[in-house]
Protein backbone atom coordinates (compact mmCIF):
# COMPACT_ATOMS: atom_id res chain seq x y z
CA UNK A 1 0.00 0.00 0.00
CA UNK A 2 2.75 2.80 0.87
CA UNK A 3 4.83 1.65 -2.41
CA UNK A 4 1.48 2.67 -4.47
CA UNK A 5 1.58 5.65 -2.23
CA UNK A 6 5.06 6.86 -2.91
CA UNK A 7 4.23 6.26 -6.48
CA UNK A 8 1.07 8.45 -6.28
CA UNK A 9 3.78 10.91 -4.79
CA UNK A 10 6.14 10.33 -7.70
CA UNK A 11 3.53 11.65 -9.57
CA UNK A 12 2.48 14.58 -7.87
CA UNK A 13 6.11 15.95 -7.45
CA UNK A 14 6.45 15.80 -11.33
CA UNK A 15 3.52 17.24 -11.85
CA UNK A 16 4.41 20.52 -9.44
CA UNK A 17 7.67 20.80 -10.12
CA UNK A 18 9.02 18.85 -13.26
CA UNK A 19 11.77 16.42 -10.68
CA UNK A 20 11.16 13.40 -12.08
CA UNK A 21 11.53 10.09 -9.41
CA UNK A 22 9.42 7.99 -11.40
CA UNK A 23 12.10 5.28 -12.37
CA UNK A 24 13.58 5.93 -9.06
CA UNK A 25 10.91 6.32 -6.43
CA UNK A 26 13.17 5.04 -3.74
CA UNK A 27 15.45 8.25 -3.62
CA UNK A 28 11.99 10.29 -3.19
CA UNK A 29 11.62 7.76 -0.08
CA UNK A 30 14.87 8.61 1.29
CA UNK A 31 14.60 12.90 1.22
CA UNK A 32 11.14 12.91 2.56
CA UNK A 33 11.76 10.37 5.40
CA UNK A 34 12.75 12.65 8.05
CA UNK A 35 9.58 15.07 7.25
CA UNK A 36 7.56 12.13 7.73
CA UNK A 37 8.88 11.24 10.76
CA UNK A 38 9.00 14.93 11.99
CA UNK A 39 4.79 15.35 11.18
CA UNK A 40 4.40 11.51 12.24
CA UNK A 41 2.74 10.56 9.22
CA UNK A 42 2.18 7.97 6.58
CA UNK A 43 3.02 8.97 2.82
CA UNK A 44 -0.72 8.51 2.26
CA UNK A 45 -0.66 11.03 5.10
CA UNK A 46 1.49 13.29 3.51
CA UNK A 47 -0.11 13.46 0.49
CA UNK A 48 -3.15 14.58 2.24
CA UNK A 49 -1.27 17.34 3.13
CA UNK A 50 0.10 18.49 0.29
CA UNK A 51 -3.09 18.56 -1.23
CA UNK A 52 -4.38 20.83 1.75
CA UNK A 53 -1.42 23.12 2.18
CA UNK A 54 0.68 25.09 -0.55
CA UNK A 55 2.76 26.05 2.60
CA UNK A 56 4.12 22.37 2.85
CA UNK A 57 4.45 21.96 -0.53
CA UNK A 58 6.98 24.79 -0.12
CA UNK A 59 8.76 22.86 2.43
CA UNK A 60 9.19 19.31 0.54
CA UNK A 61 10.67 21.76 -2.30
CA UNK A 62 13.81 22.42 0.02
CA UNK A 63 14.03 19.01 0.37
CA UNK A 64 14.37 18.19 -3.33
CA UNK A 65 15.90 21.15 -5.10
CA UNK A 66 19.42 20.80 -5.61
CA UNK A 67 21.27 24.41 -4.83
CA UNK A 68 24.80 24.37 -6.28
CA UNK A 69 26.00 28.03 -7.50
CA UNK A 70 28.44 30.11 -7.26
CA UNK A 71 30.25 33.34 -8.51
CA UNK A 72 31.47 33.69 -12.21
CA UNK A 73 29.90 30.13 -12.85
CA UNK A 74 30.59 29.61 -16.78
CA UNK A 75 32.42 32.61 -17.48
CA UNK A 76 32.34 32.00 -21.11
CA UNK A 77 28.83 32.58 -21.53
CA UNK A 78 29.59 35.76 -19.18
CA UNK A 79 31.83 36.66 -21.81
CA UNK A 80 29.34 36.69 -24.43
CA UNK A 81 27.09 38.90 -22.59
CA UNK A 82 29.15 41.36 -21.85
CA UNK A 83 31.21 41.66 -24.98
CA UNK A 84 28.37 40.62 -27.50
CA UNK A 85 24.97 40.54 -26.10
CA UNK A 86 24.58 43.64 -24.74
CA UNK A 87 26.32 45.85 -26.56
CA UNK A 88 24.29 44.77 -29.07
CA UNK A 89 20.73 44.91 -27.12
CA UNK A 90 21.87 48.23 -25.65
CA UNK A 91 22.66 50.11 -29.74
CA UNK A 92 19.19 48.44 -30.44
CA UNK A 93 17.18 50.09 -27.52
CA UNK A 94 18.43 53.36 -26.32
CA UNK A 95 15.69 54.62 -24.93
CA UNK A 96 14.50 51.71 -22.21
CA UNK A 97 15.98 49.72 -19.53
CA UNK A 98 16.79 46.20 -20.86
CA UNK A 99 15.25 43.06 -19.23
CA UNK A 100 17.36 40.28 -17.67
CA UNK A 101 15.60 36.63 -15.92
CA UNK A 102 18.01 34.63 -14.16
CA UNK A 103 16.07 31.63 -13.77
CA UNK A 104 16.35 29.06 -11.06
CA UNK A 105 18.68 30.97 -9.47
CA UNK A 106 18.97 29.72 -5.84
CA UNK A 107 20.91 31.47 -3.48
CA UNK A 108 21.55 34.66 -5.92
CA UNK A 109 25.14 34.15 -6.62
CA UNK A 110 23.86 34.35 -10.62
CA UNK A 111 22.36 37.15 -10.88
CA UNK A 112 24.84 39.40 -8.88
CA UNK A 113 26.79 37.74 -11.18
CA UNK A 114 25.17 39.20 -14.21
CA UNK A 115 24.69 42.63 -12.36
CA UNK A 116 28.77 42.59 -11.69
CA UNK A 117 29.29 42.05 -15.73
CA UNK A 118 27.04 44.69 -16.80
CA UNK A 119 28.80 47.70 -14.73
CA UNK A 120 32.46 46.30 -15.75
CA UNK A 121 31.20 46.41 -19.44
CA UNK A 122 31.33 50.35 -18.72
CA UNK A 123 28.56 50.59 -21.55
CA UNK A 124 25.92 51.59 -19.61
CA UNK A 125 24.27 53.11 -15.50
CA UNK A 126 23.44 50.40 -13.35
CA UNK A 127 19.66 51.72 -14.20
CA UNK A 128 19.77 50.50 -17.88
CA UNK A 129 19.10 46.67 -16.89
CA UNK A 130 17.24 45.45 -14.56
CA UNK A 131 17.71 41.54 -13.96
CA UNK A 132 15.10 39.57 -11.83
CA UNK A 133 16.26 36.27 -9.95
CA UNK A 134 13.50 33.77 -9.42
CA UNK A 135 13.69 30.22 -7.97
CA UNK A 136 11.34 27.82 -6.79
CA UNK A 137 12.80 27.48 -2.94
CA UNK A 138 11.32 30.59 -0.61
CA UNK A 139 14.28 29.73 1.72
CA UNK A 140 17.11 30.30 -0.82
CA UNK A 141 15.32 33.53 -1.95
CA UNK A 142 15.86 35.19 1.25
CA UNK A 143 19.24 33.74 1.62
CA UNK A 144 19.91 35.71 -2.42
CA UNK A 145 17.85 39.09 -1.29
CA UNK A 146 20.06 39.42 1.48
CA UNK A 147 23.18 39.27 -0.46
CA UNK A 148 25.07 38.61 2.07
CA UNK A 149 27.35 35.23 2.10
CA UNK A 150 29.98 33.57 4.22
CA UNK A 151 33.55 33.40 3.42
CA UNK A 152 33.93 29.99 3.88
CA UNK A 153 31.12 29.18 0.91
CA UNK A 154 32.19 27.45 -2.18
CA UNK A 155 30.08 30.67 -3.83
CA UNK A 156 33.73 32.15 -4.14
CA UNK A 157 35.38 29.47 -5.40
CA UNK A 158 35.45 30.86 -8.62
CA UNK A 159 35.31 34.90 -7.98
CA UNK A 160 37.96 36.96 -9.47
CA UNK A 161 39.91 38.61 -7.09
CA UNK A 162 39.05 42.26 -8.53
CA UNK A 163 35.66 40.84 -7.75
CA UNK A 164 35.40 40.43 -4.53
CA UNK A 165 37.88 43.49 -4.10
CA UNK A 166 35.68 45.94 -5.83
CA UNK A 167 32.08 44.43 -5.86
CA UNK A 168 32.20 43.12 -2.30
CA UNK A 169 32.02 44.59 1.24
CA UNK A 170 34.27 42.38 3.80
CA UNK A 171 33.07 42.16 6.99
CA UNK A 172 33.72 39.83 10.04
CA UNK A 173 32.79 36.38 8.63
CA UNK A 174 30.63 37.15 5.32
CA UNK A 175 31.02 39.43 2.34
CA UNK A 176 28.52 41.51 1.55
CA UNK A 177 27.12 42.54 -2.27
CA UNK A 178 27.22 46.22 -2.44
CA UNK A 179 24.56 48.42 -2.85
CA UNK A 180 24.76 49.87 -6.29
CA UNK A 181 24.79 45.70 -7.73
CA UNK A 182 22.24 44.66 -5.14
CA UNK A 183 19.86 47.00 -6.37
CA UNK A 184 19.98 45.94 -10.19
CA UNK A 185 18.28 42.66 -8.74
CA UNK A 186 14.66 41.78 -7.66
CA UNK A 187 14.28 38.45 -6.66
CA UNK A 188 10.45 36.78 -6.70
CA UNK A 189 9.42 32.93 -6.47
CA UNK A 190 8.36 31.48 -9.51
CA UNK A 191 7.85 27.47 -10.06
CA UNK A 192 8.60 26.94 -13.80
CA UNK A 193 6.06 24.98 -14.54
CA UNK A 194 3.83 27.27 -12.94
CA UNK A 195 1.25 27.35 -16.23
CA UNK A 196 -0.88 30.47 -15.35
CA UNK A 197 2.55 32.51 -14.51
CA UNK A 198 4.83 31.16 -17.05
CA UNK A 199 1.99 31.60 -19.57
CA UNK A 200 1.38 35.31 -18.84
CA UNK A 201 5.26 35.95 -19.20
CA UNK A 202 4.90 37.23 -22.86
CA UNK A 203 8.10 39.13 -24.76
CA UNK A 204 9.19 40.42 -21.79
CA UNK A 205 12.59 39.83 -21.16
CA UNK A 206 15.54 40.66 -23.74
CA UNK A 207 17.69 38.22 -21.86
CA UNK A 208 17.41 34.70 -19.98
CA UNK A 209 19.68 32.74 -18.34
CA UNK A 210 18.77 29.62 -17.06
CA UNK A 211 21.71 27.05 -16.22
CA UNK A 212 22.35 23.38 -15.41
CA UNK A 213 18.34 22.92 -14.22
CA UNK A 214 17.04 21.46 -17.39
CA UNK A 215 19.26 18.85 -17.07
CA UNK A 216 17.20 17.17 -14.09
CA UNK A 217 13.79 17.42 -16.23
CA UNK A 218 13.00 14.69 -19.02
CA UNK A 219 12.53 15.68 -22.56
CA UNK A 220 9.12 16.47 -22.39
CA UNK A 221 9.50 19.13 -19.70
CA UNK A 222 12.68 20.71 -21.14
CA UNK A 223 10.65 21.04 -24.44
CA UNK A 224 7.75 22.68 -21.74
CA UNK A 225 9.95 25.04 -20.08
CA UNK A 226 12.10 25.99 -23.02
CA UNK A 227 8.26 26.80 -24.97
CA UNK A 228 7.76 29.06 -22.16
CA UNK A 229 11.49 30.93 -22.13
CA UNK A 230 10.95 31.42 -26.07
CA UNK A 231 7.16 33.31 -25.06
CA UNK A 232 8.73 34.70 -22.58
CA UNK A 233 11.10 36.23 -24.66
CA UNK A 234 11.29 39.79 -26.78
CA UNK A 235 12.39 39.73 -30.40
CA UNK A 236 15.77 39.38 -31.01
CA UNK A 237 16.23 38.43 -27.15
CA UNK A 238 18.77 35.36 -26.37
CA UNK A 239 18.85 32.65 -23.51
CA UNK A 240 21.66 31.01 -21.93
CA UNK A 241 21.13 27.62 -20.86
CA UNK A 242 24.27 25.20 -18.95
CA UNK A 243 26.85 23.75 -21.28
CA UNK A 244 25.44 20.34 -21.06
CA UNK A 245 21.71 21.38 -21.95
CA UNK A 246 20.66 21.60 -25.56
CA UNK A 247 17.15 22.24 -27.18
CA UNK A 248 18.76 22.87 -30.79
CA UNK A 249 16.68 19.86 -32.04
CA UNK A 250 13.03 20.54 -30.14
CA UNK A 251 11.70 22.96 -33.49
CA UNK A 252 11.15 25.25 -30.80
CA UNK A 253 12.14 28.21 -32.81
CA UNK A 254 15.50 29.12 -31.27
CA UNK A 255 18.66 29.82 -33.19
CA UNK A 256 21.53 28.32 -31.95
CA UNK A 257 24.57 30.38 -31.59
CA UNK A 258 28.24 29.55 -31.07
CA UNK A 259 30.86 32.13 -29.53
CA UNK A 260 33.75 32.31 -27.82
CA UNK A 261 33.05 28.37 -27.32
CA UNK A 262 30.14 28.29 -25.91
CA UNK A 263 26.78 27.99 -27.19
CA UNK A 264 23.46 30.13 -26.54
CA UNK A 265 20.03 30.74 -27.87
CA UNK A 266 18.31 33.59 -30.21
CA UNK A 267 14.63 34.30 -30.59
CA UNK A 268 14.02 35.77 -34.39
CA UNK A 269 13.59 38.95 -33.99
CA UNK A 270 10.23 41.06 -34.68
CA UNK A 271 11.40 42.02 -38.15
CA UNK A 272 12.12 38.33 -38.50
CA UNK A 273 16.08 39.49 -39.30
CA UNK A 274 18.51 36.39 -37.73
CA UNK A 275 21.34 38.78 -37.09
CA UNK A 276 23.72 35.39 -36.68
CA UNK A 277 27.08 36.15 -35.16
CA UNK A 278 28.35 32.29 -35.13
CA UNK A 279 31.85 33.04 -34.38
CA UNK A 280 31.93 36.10 -36.60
Amino acid sequence: MENFALKQLTQMVYEYCGLNYQTNSASLETKIAGRLQQLHVSVWEYIRLLEQSTAEWDVLVELLTINETYFYREDKQLAVYQNEVLPELIAQNPDRALEVWSAACSSGEEPYSLAITTIDSGLCPPQKVAIKGTDINKKVLQAAASGIYNKQSLSFRRIPDRWLKHYFIEQSDTFRVIEPVKSMVAFEQLNLLDPFKMGNLRQQYDVIFCRNVLIYFDLETIKKVASYFYQALKGGGYLFLGHAENISTMGIGFQTMSKNGTFYYRKESADGQANWCNDR
